[in-house]
């Protein structure tokens, strides 16, 4: 008896510490998530992981309280009593239409959870739910490569034509460089083309995610050098000499940057005071406001200096490189899976590294410039780990589609570039500086 009552008081003494520890253990984690909700950045921003995102007092507003008020289980049986419905209605004889219904509807259930779900990006405009369901984009589209790059190229290709019965045909040769005379017929032909709208739309969507007219201007000088240097393996970089410099850098190129660059400035000198809708008294005044909730709630100005540090450097140059490849991989995986470059599958494309690349840079940016920011964010790491896929893709499925050696006059030129860009870094960021400390110690 005397054990067993020994025991008892044993095990309620153990009861209550563990109480105690659970109760102190759980004062703890509210008082280190109080403290970290005032940091208005996500959790993957800094070691923290307890950071979360704070809702702004225009956010708290009653007015549109609603939509920023987490609704998980309403969304949940909103989508249930969807796919009900859908799996309800009469079936379908035709295979490939149940099928494609069947893939939409689940790209369509993996975006609902990834809105509820996934964490925030560092973009909160117009909601940050918006975000998620790009980054759920993103990762719907990187796990489709993965699969690709395990097919061949034949089977690729009759995917494609799974989708679109007109796919699946050999694309006709289109060169550009073959009536290079300034006249007005040839010009003419060129501003007409499909690809010259796509060159200022495109540019202006680069300017909005670069945010640096410099950096625009040598991305924009590149792709021309790489078309050059690309010409002997797809017909339609062989473009004329003034189509590259003045009716592609000169017109369209720097009309496309130098509106989003003004855009940018825009934002940036813009003032920002957001307001709820219960506190602005006039009807103008809430569809303003509403309007404006479509534009950032912050404007960070990007400052790459690239001849300052190494550091800065390296990250410019990798960007550089980033970009370029994702421009070309669009060519040559419309040259190789037989896709026309008007057809919507490529346009779609487009339009998601756009999406892709506005909160991927951004956290990019943040990981390369900011001292407190510890890992890359996961749209940066989904953006990257596409576009290596696809080039990954594109070595595979190229295999014996390019038999043209390249130049010599090519092979020349990026020997000496690449040489450049070894030597600069050198002499900028070690022997200069060595030079400045050893002459100031002479003096």
């Amino acid at each position: 008896m005397a054990i067993s009552s020994q025991d008892n008081e044993d095990g309620s003494m153990h009861q209550r510490i563990t109480q105690k520890t659970r109760q102190a253990s759980s004062s703890s984690s509210f008082s280190i998530a109080s403290e970290s909700s005032i940091d208005d950045r996500p959790e993957w921003f800094t070691k923290d992981t307890s950071v979360q995102y704070q809702k702004t007092s225009a956010e708290q507003d009653p007015a549109v309280g609603f939509f920023y008020t987490p609704r998980t289980l309403t969304i949940l049986g909103g989508m249930l009593l969807l796919l009900v419905y859908v799996a309800m209605t009469p079936e379908v004889d035709d295979t490939k239409t149940n099928v494609k219904i069947g893939v939409l509807a689940s790209i369509g259930a993996f975006c609902v959870f990834g809105m509820l779900q996934f964490r925030d990006s560092l973009l909160l405009r117009p909601h940050p739910a918006l975000w998620r369901v790009v980054l759920s984009l993103g990762i719907v589209y990187q796990v489709f490569l993965v699969f690709l790059l395990f097919q061949n190229k034949h089977d690729a290709r009759s995917l494609f034509k799974y989708l679109d019965p007109t796919l699946g045909v050999p694309l006709p040769e289109k060169s550009y460089g073959d009536a290079c005379e300034l006249t007005y017929n040839n010009v003419v032909d060129q501003v007409f083309d499909e690809f010259v709208l796509a060159h200022a739309l495109g540019w202006f969507c680069k300017a909005l995610i670069l945010r640096d007219y410099t950096f625009c201007w040598i991305l924009s000088v590149m792709f021309e050098v790489m078309e050059y240097s690309l010409s002997h393996q797809l017909n339609n970089f062989d473009e004329c000499w003034w189509d590259h410099w003045i009716l592609d850098v000169l017109v369209c190129n720097w009309l496309g940057m130098y509106l989003g660059v003004k855009t940018c400035e825009y934002f940036e000198m813009k003032q920002y005071s957001w307001q709820g809708l219960a506190e602005i008294p006039t009807l103008k005044g809430k569809m303003k406001r509403s309007i404006q909730q479509f534009t950032p709630k912050s404007w960070t100005k990007f400052e790459w200096d690239s001849t300052k540090s190494f550091k800065s450097y390296c990250t410019v140059i990798f960007l550089l490189t980033m970009f370029l490849i994702c421009e070309l991989n669009a060519f040559y995986l419309k040259t190789l899976l037989w896709i026309p470059p008007a057809h919507p599958i490529n346009v779609l494309r487009i339009f998601f590294y756009f999406m892709f690349g506005i909160p991927g840079v951004r956290e990019a940016y943040q990981y390369f410039h900011d001292v407190n920011c510890k890992r890359i964010g996961p749209q940066a790491w989904l953006l990257i780990g596409s576009i290596a896929t696809e080039v990954l893709i594109i070595c595979k499925f190229g295999q014996g589609e390019f038999p043209n050696a390249a130049p010599q006059n090519v092979v020349y030129f990026w020997i000496v570039f690449l040489t450049l860009l070894t030597v600069y870094p050198i002499y900028q960021f070690y022997l200069l500086p060595k030079y400045r400390a050893n002459k100031q110690k002479t003096q």
